[in-house]
């Protein structure tokens, strides 16, 4: 058995990206002390690769040069190679991906560079085919160059890499805006994200095309704030030609990462938790919205909904929208929940070594499975064709209207349609199930579970679905009583192992997940639980300087940079969410240090959201909200009783996403220790009662949900 076969240092580690790449001949180290005391000892460069296990071209590379023993054996001899999974180390993945930018113009997974023992960055790539083409050099060509331009041309290498370093470095210098905070710069970002709408397709720019769930969420808020009719109709298109589109799974649920065209039918087929946590929010919150409340708390002389109004066809698209939400759920209850609660990270985009295979289908297989008249009926309708529009002559099942519009155009009930789609996709994903399933990488990362675990528990509240909350529960115990270590977060579970320091995203995540818990099940144990938990943030993540937070704690391994995450990539960042979290907590609390903290992180990237707003999505969010300062409604009367019932159905559609809701439980004596906001609160006559608080005041309790809606909504 050769070193290959018995497995390099790789084989040690938890996170299934790097156990992909055991069996590699290259000499993988893990990032640790043993590796970069070998760079440093020997004075050898480090050949970085970073990528996740769901990573499609990380998987080519794989097989095209780090399983090629001449590549591997160029590779032993010149440099210390270390493999990463970014989504392990996203404190290494942030500033490495920035080095990468820097020295090419754009960036990716795998992500490739080179450093000097002292951890600068003086050459990087993406991904690199084994010999040259298409303009891309050959992988051994690279590693030739590198190691002789590091041997013969030290004093260049140096240059650029402090170059690149201190590039890095700035890019976290930022100072508190002595501008103030008005709607003017959400104005702009409209005005920015309106500019770059694709009206015909939804979504912004051309291919390859994400589905950028917090923007939306953004002009969601935006149209409630404004009634501008633009606003909403560009979340609507948005939300419905990606859940036509072939990067939702019309079988089973859930959505892929991003699609490679500009109609949304071809996507890169792996599924991330994260993009599914998002996508549920911003659809339930679409559907909020084209429910049209009867109360609308808008500002005075805000136009109404416009095209989109309170007709037939939105309540249509309201439920198709929800119903997408749910079957997201759904998804993410049957395939993505480990059995100790935690939600897994992604699945593969690839099954038995091809992209996609698991989802395509062509008209022979469906027959098989339907009979000829019922197959012919839902291919037409998906759009499974015997020419098919992916590779192989096979397709992507997509629809080209919503069901709504589908039922109209045949002549039959919209109900009538659905029951039937319903029964042949049940089928079909029955059959679905017998074929090579994608891998799916197991790790239960905290930042991400605490993304999916509030979106479950919204879709709770909207849905009327206790069981989202029962598994935003569990989610939240097994992160709350496996990943922490001395009261403070550990970012990665697997294999009962809990590794790696929290980051600010861990926190900032946890804590928002952790009071839409408390809204969706009203257990003030939740709160109890993000109290400390955004204490710690404060204490170890905060710029006591500047305001504001970083990445990484104070004491976090020392790298070429302490980075702030402000901005948004894939996931929100955790300046955005905490900026968000910790105004919800002040509310509930009467802690005001904790909006303080906010507004120092809203003025620390206010410059940089009125330049930069596309950017900054879930900031945009949280300025909507600081807008709206302190807005809670406390509802008085026994937890589990019927008479909240037409109160919660109020506020679900018309409380608005800057509302904070409690319950003062008389029955419950301790809840006012963990909620100080629902001291005194008590039920009226014996009936429930709403107290409307505003700006730190209450007014005078109402028994109605219309009185409530009523006090809630602006003179």
């Amino acid at each position: 058995m050769n070193a290959a076969e018995r497995g390099n240092r790789l084989a040690r580690e938890t996170s299934p990206y790097l156990r992909q790449h055991q069996h590699n001949p290259v000499d993988w180290y893990p990032w640790g002390e043993e590796a970069l005391a070998r760079s440093r000892a020997e004075d050898r460069p480090i050949f970085l690769s970073i990528g996740y296990s769901a990573c499609h071209w990380c998987h080519v590379m794989e097989r095209e040069s780090f399983e090629d023993e001449r590549v591997a054996a160029l590779m032993n001899e010149r440099f210390v190679s270390i493999k990463v999974d970014r989504e392990e180390r996203p404190d290494l993945d942030e500033i490495y991906m920035a080095a990468t930018q820097l020295l090419t113009g754009q960036g990716g997974w795998p992500n490739s560079v080179f450093l000097t023992p002292d951890l600068k960055p003086f050459y990087a790539g993406t991904y690199f085919p084994p010999d040259s083409r298409h303009g891309r050099p050959g992988f051994s060509e690279v590693l030739t160059a590198v190691s002789d331009a590091y041997r013969q041309r030290k004093d260049e290498v140096a240059r650029v890499s402090e170059e690149v370093s201190e590039r890095i470095r700035s890019m976290s210098a930022l100072a508190p805006s002595v501008q103030l905070l008005t709607p003017s710069i959400l104005n702009r970002a409209f005005g920015e994200l309106a500019g770059r709408f694709d009206p015909a397709e939804g979504g912004f720019g051309g291919a390859p095309k994400f589905p950028h769930g917090m923007d939306v969420s953004f002009l969601l808020r935006y149209h409630r704030r404004t009634g501008n009719p633009e606003a909403l109709r560009m979340a609507v298109v948005s939300l419905e030609k990606m859940a036509c589109g072939g990067i939702y799974d019309h079988l089973g649920g859930g959505f892929h990462r991003y699609a490679t065209d500009a109609r949304w039918l071809v996507p890169h087929f792996e599924k991330m938790l994260y993009d599914n946590a998002l996508l549920v929010r911003a659809y339930l919150e679409g559907a909020r919205a084209l429910a049209a409340p009867a109360h609308d708390p808008r500002p005075e002389g805000a136009a109404g909904a416009g095209a989109m109004g309170a007709g037939a066809g939105a309540q249509a698209a309201a439920a198709f929208f929800a119903g997408v939400a749910r079957e997201t759920c759904d998804w993410v209850l049957r395939e993505m929940t480990s059995p100790q609660g935690g939600f897994y990270s992604a699945l593969d985009a690839d099954s038995d070594g091809e992209e996609g295979k698991f989802y395509v289908w062509d008209p022979r297989e469906i027959e098989a499975v339907l009979g000829k008249e019922e197959a012919a009926f839902f291919a037409g309708l998906y759009g499974v064709t015997r020419a098919g529009n992916f590779e192989g002559g096979r397709s992507i099942p997509h629809l080209e209207k919503p069901p709504a519009a589908l039922a109209a155009g045949l002549g039959i009930g919209e109900g009538d349609l659905r029951l039937r789609l319903a029964s042949a996709r049940a089928r079909l994903l029955a059959a679905r199930e017998r074929r090579v399933r994608p891998g799916r990488d197991e790790k239960v990362l905290a930042d991400w579970n605490g993304l999916m675990i509030g979106a479950l528990a919204f879709a709770a509240r909207r849905l009327d679905e206790p069981r989202y909350a029962e598994a935003a529960a569990r989610g939240a115990r097994l992160v709350l009583d496996r990943m922490r270590r001395d009261g403070r977060l550990l970012h990665s579970f697997m294999d009962g192992e809990a590794r790696q320091p929290g980051f600010l995203t861990d926190y900032a995540n946890l804590v928002m997940a952790l009071l839409d818990l408390y809204e969706a099940t009203f257990d003030p144990a939740w709160v109890r639980e993000a109290r400390p938990l955004a204490d710690m943030m404060i204490e170890l993540f905060r710029d006591e300087r500047q305001g504001g937070f970083f990445f990484t704690a104070r004491d976090h391994e020392t790298l070429i940079a302490r980075t702030r995450e402000g901005n948004d990539g894939a996931t929100p960042a955790g300046a955005s969410v905490a900026t968000l979290a910790l105004p919800r907590l002040a509310e509930l609390t009467g802690e005001e240090r904790y909006r303080e903290a906010a507004e120092e992180t809203l003025r620390l990237y206010r410059d940089n959201i009125e330049r930069f707003p596309s950017a900054f999505g879930m900031m945009l969010c949280a300025l909507d909200q600081h807008l709206d300062r302190g807005r809670m409604v406390v509802l008085a009367g026994r937890r589990g009783d019927r008479a909240l019932s037409p109160f919660l159905t109020a506020l679900a559609g018309a409380g608005g996403p800057n509302t904070v809701v409690a319950l003062a439980d008389p029955e419950d004596r301790e809840a006012p220790a963990a909620v100080p906001a629902i001291a005194g609160k008590v039920p009226v006559g014996g009936a429930v009662a709403a107290y409307v608080c505003e700006h730190g005041s209450c007014k005078a309790p109402v028994t109605s949900p219309d009185e409530m809606l009523r006090l809630l909504t602006p003179p």
